[in-house]
């Protein structure tokens, strides 16, 4: 029996890793604190809960929803962007509804890649970004994003043949892990580079109201207003907590979403319209439900930054996302500074405190750790006191 070998660049997979070793210490009798996903632990808005439950009433909501029939979450989106950003966009040719923004960002590289061609990707960076490049036989040049670029990739640095053979990049700020944000001249730059190289500009933009600053970050599509070759993926999972229900869309440039939609419709439909019309609700409903969400992650970074630098460990308060991004300090033992992976697989095992090691994202992520601020204030702190407790008690 034959297995593809396209599947053997996803053998590995940090969450799935973590998974593994979450399992190994709840076996052993460890109650676990999970900080190694970005889930978020909030409810979903009650106005939304409302709305797809009475859905599951209508009988007109349990079909097959093809394309026509998203027709008005596609207006409510593009609706959503036009009021945030100012943005004109075609709901008809400029939008396509999602089985989560996931979804698109795995299947795209299908549609704009050849095999052999090339995806430059942030390093480090979401790992789905990789997989979707890997399953097109695409090949991947990592950009490395460094604390003294500000996490930023620096486009003049690569290779002149790489740029050529390049048909895709994938940018994604407020990013996932850094918590880096990126500016509107940052995007003007880098709509000037895919234009003049011809390459597509994929944005990945979960976090755009996880801004601290209190306004939205910036979408590529504002640098690119005439969309001539950048495509933006949202999602509700963040703004709205709708992680569940796998709601999101792209929107960008017609030939792009053409494209994308020709494989989509190849592989799924879309999502049962009662869960449509609750993301219809979300978008176009009020929005104390954003604002709430912002403000419980803001109380916990300033928690658990407050209690990292009071174990010893100096981190920069993030302005954006749900995730603190923590450089391991060189004192600690047993080299853990240079092994992410060995320190979270220690810690889990030793305390139940389960993160996300940095070198998962990325060769440029070894030395650093992701905590997800998916629980309260006080877990928090509790599970960062367990932490100091481990590297206190090994040193």
């Amino acid at each position: 029996m034959q297995i593809a070998d396209r599947l053997a660049p996803l053998q590995t997979n940090v969450f799935a890793d973590m998974d593994r070793a979450k399992a190994q210490a709840i076996a052993a009798g460890k109650p676990i604190i999970d900080l190694s996903l970005g889930s978020s632990d909030l409810p979903t808005p009650p106005h939304v809960l409302a709305v797809i439950a009475e859905a599951l009433h209508d009988p007109a909501t349990h079909g097959y929803a093809l394309f026509n029939s998203t027709k008005d979450f596609r207006i409510a989106a593009a609706q959503w962007y036009e009021q945030k950003f100012g943005l004109a966009v075609d709901p008809e040719t400029e939008v396509l509804p999602l089985i989560g923004s996931q979804e698109g960002t795995a299947h795209l590289p299908l549609a704009v890649m050849n095999p052999g061609d090339v995806a430059l990707l942030l390093d480090p960076g979401y790992p789905s970004h990789a997989g979707g490049v890997y399953l097109a036989g695409g090949d991947i040049y990592p950009m490395p994003i460094v604390a003294e670029n500000d996490f930023l990739p620096v486009f003049a640095e690569i290779p002149q043949s790489v740029v050529e053979q390049a048909t895709m990049m994938v940018l994604s700020y407020p990013h996932n892990p850094t918590t880096a944000i990126a500016s509107l001249s940052f995007f003007q730059a880098a709509v000037a580079f895919c234009q003049q190289h011809g390459i597509v500009l994929v944005h990945d933009f979960p976090y755009v109201d996880l801004d601290f600053a209190g306004e939205p970050a910036p979408s590529v599509l504002q640098a690119d207003p005439q969309k001539t070759v950048s495509i933006e993926f949202f999602t509700l999972s963040k703004s709205y907590n709708m992680g569940g229900f796998r709601v999101g869309y792209a929107i960008g440039n017609a030939r792009i979403i053409k494209a994308l939609r020709q494989v989509k419709a190849t592989v799924d439909f879309n999502q049962y319209r009662g869960i449509l019309r609750g993301a219809i609700a979300a978008l176009t409903g009020p929005q104390d439900c954003v604002i709430h969400m912002v403000n419980t992650f803001a109380a916990r970074r300033d928690a658990a930054v407050s209690a990292l630098r009071a174990i010893g460990w100096p981190v920069p308060t993030p302005d954006a996302t749900m995730y603190i991004w923590v450089k391991l300090p060189d004192h600690l033992p047993n080299d853990w500074a240079n092994h992410s992976i060995d320190f979270c697989t220690e810690l889990v095992a030793q305390t139940g405190v389960a993160l996300s090691p940095g070198r998962g994202f990325g060769k440029s992520g070894e030395g650093y750790v992701r905590f997800a601020l998916v629980h309260p204030p006080a877990v928090l702190t509790a599970a960062i006191q367990k932490m100091g407790e481990l590297v206190t008690s090994c040193a």
